[in-house]
């Protein structure tokens, strides 16, 4: 997983951890919500309250390809897991560059791992650089990313990961172009991951099902200002960062609730997601001001160019949520016992 964790990238990286038969290789850290090391921070921290403290974790590039860095205190707070204060992480940030450490991964274990890519795409891209056959060498590839016939989240056209480096986003979609479509990446864009919008109902059964007895979030009113009193402490720390999620898309017009994007890219990457793709030529606009990160989709073949990946066109959100509080919430009960 690679990842600028982040609240859904928090919550993917919990439901990664929740399922025991993921064997999760690695974590490298891109800045994108917060910097490089405070993502690897949170993903030590995170990695070791979900039980997985042997996971290694990574940090790759600090910076974007070409652009300055622009971060997100205003949707993930200013540590990227909203009002949430993990304890301090015992583990060590790896010596190992990030890119380093995917290229031995995938060599490897050629043909078994499955990249899922939560952030914006520059520590991949470097990846792509260094070694060109990771598309034949990786068993498949889930990118969070992008939006197709549907408004931006960051601009009017353009989606936060490709906005933030738009150059990285474009030489990876580059890479995969004229390969066999099962060696395309699938692309979750946001037409997909806006349609998992979590409340605070399923806070609650998430909560519930980690053995919590006092329900979770379950108005704003209840909740402004205050710190989660969840017995379960995964639940707690999950609590508080979804709440400031859950404020931000309120500040913003769309309700209490919450887009876990990242929550979504995790549960295809892992095959409990049940989803239809279809096979597109992406470009991700590089150079014009107003349109930088625009997402691109030809599908029906106009450009005359081969394939690049297969986006999500279809999925289930009641599905997603019943096993995000089957698993996490699981997860949580194993936890206390």
């Amino acid at each position: 997983m690679d990842c600028d964790t982040g609240i859904d990238d928090a919550l993917a990286l919990a439901y990664l951890c929740s399922l025991p038969n993921v064997d999760l290789v690695a974590v490298s850290s891109t800045p994108g919500n917060v910097d490089a090391e405070q993502v690897a921070r949170n993903n030590l921290a995170l990695l070791e309250l979900c039980g997985r403290p042997g996971v290694p974790v990574a940090i790759g590039t600090r910076a974007p390809l070409r652009i300055p860095l622009v971060t997100t205190p205003e949707t993930h707070g200013p540590f990227g897991i909203g009002y949430a204060e993990l304890p301090e992480p015992h583990g060590q940030i790896q010596a190992v560059d990030a890119v380093e450490l995917w290229i031995e991964a995938a060599r490897s274990r050629p043909g078994e791992l499955t990249a899922l890519l939560t952030a914006p795409l520059t520590n991949f891209a470097l990846a792509l650089r260094a070694e060109p056959r990771l598309p034949e060498l990786l068993r498949g590839v889930v990118i969070m990313g992008g939006s197709y016939f549907y408004q931006g989240n960051t601009t009017p056209t353009a989606e936060w990961n490709t906005h933030v480096d738009p150059d990285a986003a474009a030489e990876v979609f580059a890479a995969f172009s004229g390969l066999p479509e099962e060696r395309l990446p699938v692309v979750c864009a946001l037409e997909s991951t806006e349609r998992i919008e979590l409340r605070p109902e399923q806070v609650a059964a998430l909560a519930a099902r980690a053995g919590c007895e006092e329900p979770e979030l379950l108005a704003p009113e209840q909740t402004e200002g205050r710190r989660s009193t969840a017995s379960n402490e995964l639940v707690r720390h999950l609590s508080d960062m979804l709440r400031f999620y859950f404020e931000f898309h309120r500040r913003n017009g769309q309700g209490y609730a919450a887009h876990v994007h990242d929550y979504f890219a995790a549960s295809v990457a892992v095959g409990t997601a049940t989803y239809r793709t279809r096979t597109a030529t992406v470009h991700v606009e590089t150079a014009s001001p107003r349109l930088i990160g625009t997402t691109v989709a030809d599908f029906r073949g106009l450009w005359g160019e081969p394939p690049n990946a297969r986006i999500v066109v279809e999925n289930h959100p009641a599905e997603a949520f019943d096993e995000l509080v089957r698993s996490v919430g699981g997860l949580g009960r194993r936890l206390d016992a």
